[in-house]
């Protein structure tokens, strides 16, 4: 049976229509930005997909795409934000979260991002993908005044969905997971279809031989088991107490990766965190030597962190994107949100030992499994692939409905009946589970 993509209810894709005119080439504008590496990540997993089906990918920073060096002035308003007022970028996430428009100056910082985007417009472009909010936010105003001619898209590399991230004039919005798809459908998104994660062809699970040979090649303990903890890119969080908190629990030996930030690689060897990186080419083999992973942020790392086979626990998330996507990960059934010290090593032994460990395994092997990706629905809006096939109504519902419970299910270690997961699950799954079930109140 062929893989399919999965609409939400009214959001199906329109059957595929002609190639445009002078698209002979079949080259698609993929617009990212260097905040952090997430967005950057997820556009190169994609253009690796879609140059391996033929397609000549452009890629751009849409930070380059701001006048004035504006964008990396919000990127290191951005920064220091986050770094030196967390609370503070926790409110405004918060005030602006379910926003119907951005503010007056979002609006006016995007609109002046227009002139630069269209240059990177090719005659011979058949299709734009945003993987950062603020381009879907250009892309989107673009087509609505037709200044765009060919489909935006917009892939969502959150497990949670900020307004931003929902632009009115796009044309589809890809979703790694129903929780997302479901979340942008909320929120008025157009054509949203769970479309499956992007992640580089080498974070597949540690095969016995792997392990050993990655472990002393970052020289690290033979036998121990190992948590891995992340924070992105840029090292941003409380990495320092995690860590210190993950080794008194003796449940496992912290191994940190501070991204770029090589001042704290040095704070935690003052620490005494024996096996701490900076930034890590290798990260496939890093997990591949390690045990369980411990992270921050909800983004691109978790993902990869499935595709490697390793059960991910979210602790002393950043405010922001970081708590949002906690939750949205555990209520999709794949990470486990551990809010205090006292829940860390308790939580640490299951993941390490116990059937929420090979729950959440099984589940993150799985979501990257049970979709084709995002390339299949491109293809299929530029004329170049067969429309993605659409489940009927009530199959839709049931479809997304079966694999949200089940992913939840899986992840406490439940083996009851699905009527079970109505009653208990958190108030938000429930909410989503009314919502796909046909319930609109």
């Amino acid at each position: 049976m062929p893989d399919q993509l999965h609409p939400l209810p009214g959001s199906a894709p329109s059957p595929s229509t002609p190639p445009p005119p002078g698209c002979g080439p079949r080259r698609v504008v993929v617009i990212s930005a260097s905040v952090g590496a997430g967005h950057d990540g997820a556009a190169a997993g994609l253009a690796d997909r879609l140059t391996a089906q033929g397609f000549q990918v452009d890629r751009h920073d849409f930070l380059d795409l701001l006048p004035a060096h504006a964008g990396r002035l919000l990127c290191g308003g951005y920064h220091r934000l986050l770094t030196w007022a967390p609370e503070g970028y926790q409110r405004l996430y918060k005030a602006t979260e379910h926003s119907s428009r951005p503010g007056a100056v979002w609006r006016a910082l995007f609109r002046s991002a227009e002139h630069r985007t269209l240059r990177t417009i090719t005659p011979d472009t058949c299709a734009v993908v945003s993987t950062y909010p603020g381009a879907s936010q250009v892309l989107g105003a673009l087509r609505r005044r037709g200044l765009l001619t060919v489909p935006a898209f917009t892939y969502l590399t959150d497990f949670s969905v900020h307004a931003l991230w929902v632009a009115p004039g796009i044309d589809a919005h890809l979703a790694v997971h129903q929780v997302p798809a479901a979340q942008a459908h909320a929120q008025g998104a157009a054509a949203v279809t769970v479309a499956g994660p992007v992640t580089g062809s080498r974070f597949t699970p540690a095969s016995d031989g792997q392990r050993p040979a990655a472990r002393a090649r970052f020289g690290l303990p033979e036998h121990a088991p190992l948590a891995l903890l992340v924070a992105g890119s840029w090292g941003v969080g409380p990495v320092r107490q995690a860590a210190v908190e993950i080794r008194e629990t003796g449940v496992a030996v912290p191994v940190v990766v501070c991204g770029r930030n090589q001042a704290l690689v040095a704070r935690l060897k003052q620490d005494g965190i024996e096996h701490a990186f900076g930034w890590v080419d290798d990260m496939p083999g890093l997990m591949h030597a390690c045990d369980v992973l411990v992270q921050n942020a909800g983004g691109l790392t978790s993902l990869e962190a499935f595709a490697a086979g390793l059960p991910v626990a979210s602790y002393r998330c950043i405010p922001g994107h970081g708590r949002t996507n906690a939750q949205a990960l555990e209520e999709a059934g794949l990470t486990a949100w551990i809010r205090t010290r006292e829940d860390l090593g308790p939580a640490l032994t299951e993941l390490l030992h116990g059937p929420r460990g090979q729950a959440q395994r099984a589940a993150g092997i799985a979501l990257h499994r049970s979709a084709p990706g995002p390339v299949p629905a491109i293809a299929a809006r530029t004329g170049y692939g067969p429309a993605p096939a659409v489940v009927g109504h009530a199959g839709r519902r049931r479809l997304a409905l079966t694999a949200a419970v089940a992913a939840t299910t899986l992840s406490l270690g439940v083996a009851g009946p699905l009527a079970y997961a109505y009653t208990e699950a958190p108030a938000r799954f429930t909410a989503v589970a009314h919502y796909l079930d046909g319930d609109r109140r």
